[in-house]
């Protein structure tokens, strides 16, 4: 009933900066949190940021000082700010949203978008 897509990714040369977006629609209410993952080649899926309807964050430390997440929670739309990228940070990036209704947690994921660094 959630419905997440993403938009920002592409191909950039290190050291340069990608702005991802998620909005998330169809049945929108209690969004605990929404999140951005990654996953690239050969490794497991990884958490990148996360962001609570509080404001709360959470890095993970290979971005901590390099990415910032933030989230407008009118719109249900969630953002990752990522400046001094690494060829390491090249992945495919999934946006990630956790809605509770009564005691079930939901968790939904975007189609992912791909994010390359190379000179």
């Amino acid at each position: 009933q959630v419905q997440l897509v993403e938009s920002g990714g592409g191909l950039v040369q290190p050291g340069g900066s990608l702005r991802l977006s998620c909005a998330a629609s169809g049945t929108i209410f209690n969004i605990n949190a929404m999140g951005w993952y990654r996953q690239a080649p050969g490794k497991q899926r990884e958490l990148v940021a996360a962001i609570t309807s509080g404001g709360s964050t959470n890095y993970a430390d290979s971005v901590k000082g390099r990415f910032t997440i933030s989230r407008d929670n009118a719109k249900n739309t969630v953002y990752l700010q990522m400046n001094s990228l690494k060829p390491e940070d090249t992945a495919v990036y999934y946006c990630n949203a956790e809605q509770v209704v009564l005691t079930t947690q939901y968790t939904y994921w975007g189609q992912g978008t791909q994010v390359t660094v190379s000179s």
